[in-house]
């Protein structure tokens, strides 16, 4: 299932950019960082699939939802200039942005490529 963060639920989970400079992914597994907003139509149309993700990866990856009307400050810090926006978490390297609503197919790519999780 996916987990709409907080900012304080996000410097915990993902990444204390309060405290750290340079990246340091406080997660135990890899994890997607979906920027949304309600009004925003293609947020909507990915959000169904990323639940779907959520489900057949389960333990295996998180699936985090930030709010950017709500949480503007960690918008501000990632500089999230459009949205659909998602951040993707490896474990142990640096993140990687993708701006949009992306298809299925190439989620489970960079779920595979970029978080390196199979099914």
């Amino acid at each position: 299932m996916t987990e709409n963060l907080t900012k304080e639920a996000f410097l915990e989970k993902v990444f204390n950019f309060e405290e750290n400079k340079e990246w340091k992914f406080e997660g135990k597994v890899p994890a997607i960082i979906d920027f949304y907003a309600d009004w925003c139509g293609p947020c909507k149309m990915i959000a169904p699939i990323l639940e779907q993700l959520s489900e057949e990866y389960g333990d295996k990856i998180n699936i985090y939802k930030i709010d950017t009307e709500v949480e503007q400050e960690l918008s501000a810090a990632f500089a999230i200039r459009s949205i659909p926006s998602m951040l993707f978490c490896p474990m142990g390297e640096a993140p990687q942005m993708a701006n949009g609503a992306l298809p299925k197919p190439q989620l489970e790519e960079i779920i595979k490529d970029v978080l390196k999780v199979e099914k």
